[in-house]
């Protein structure tokens, strides 16, 4: 059986960062990992690439041949990743029987909200290859600190739940370079949690162009609370414990967690309602990679 993630997320958000963090991190403890990049505008990869798209097709050439701006060029080359999804197969099937993957995804949001190029890609895999995927949206934690920017990142991750239909965790990126408690109007706890999000609006009104659209603000906070769908945890790649409880979460969210377990339905019940408790940074080639680093 194979696990893995889908990482997504808007442009900036780390994904790339997430991945190169992340292998390194599961190498560390035993777990082989493949990264497959599918961001043919991606030309800077730090990490083990195990295949990339742009054996198939670049972004910088669907451009200049069919004169097509970046978005344009970026649905163009799902729509052919899809027409050639035999050649992702192909590439991924030597890996299947012991690798964990990594699918770093074009940061295009519309792939992931509007498009049903990307999820025709991603349904493939997870229905007829039978992967075991959990999608991991990355949000740049700066947004915290910007109330319209960041009611505009709980509805896009919203909007990025619906249409994918995977399991999903949604993350707020890059923790370390912003204090919450400082820049932000309210608690981290708030923007994790994601409670009420109208108490952002009041904030908005002390900008004279977003208080013209408090009642539309109004409302789409109100669809975000009523689907209660929404929640964020917080990453520093750089972090061993941040790291590790999120792989906790994503294992738990995917299924990996149960990979290998033989039992009733009320073992696995006691195992997906029970606490995130092993410990991976505990392993010893993770502490002193850690340490390394410090």
């Amino acid at each position: 059986m194979v696990f893995g993630q889908i990482v997504i997320g808007p442009p900036g958000s780390g994904k790339t960062t997430y991945c190169n963090g992340f292998q390194q991190f599961l190498g560390l403890i035993g777990r082989k990992t493949a990264v497959i990049n599918l961001d043919p505008a991606n030309d800077w990869l730090p990490y083990e690439c195990a295949v990339n798209i742009a054996e198939l097709v670049r972004l910088e050439d669907v451009m200049n041949q069919y004169n097509l701006g970046p978005n344009g060029g970026l649905i163009y080359c799902m729509d052919y990743l899809m027409m050639n999804i035999d050649w992702l197969k192909n590439k991924l099937k030597p890996l299947e029987k012991d690798h964990y993957f990594l699918f770093d995804f074009p940061g295009q949001v519309e792939l992931f909200t509007l498009h049903s190029n990307a999820k025709k890609v991603i349904d493939e895999m997870t229905t007829k290859w039978d992967y075991r995927l959990a999608a991991v949206h990355l949000v740049d934690a700066h947004l915290c600190s910007d109330p319209g920017k960041f009611i505009s990142a709980s509805l896009l991750s919203l909007n990025t739940m619906m249409h994918l239909e995977l399991p999903h965790v949604n993350v707020l990126s890059k923790i370390d370079l912003i204090s919450c408690e400082t820049s932000a109007a309210y608690n981290l706890e708030f923007y994790t949690d994601l409670q009420d999000l109208s108490y952002l609006v009041d904030h908005l009104d002390q900008n004279p162009r977003m208080a013209k659209y408090r009642k539309l603000t109004e409302g789409l906070c109100e669809l975000v609370g009523d689907y209660s769908l929404v929640s964020f945890t917080t990453l520093n790649i750089q972090d061993k414990e941040s790291v590790a409880d999120l792989m906790k979460r994503v294992d738990k969210c995917n299924g990996y967690i149960f990979s290998g377990i033989e039992g009733n339905m009320r073992e696995f019940s006691k195992i997906a309602a029970g606490p995130l408790n092993w410990d991976y940074y505990r392993n010893a080639a993770v502490q002193e990679k850690y340490m390394d680093d410090s």
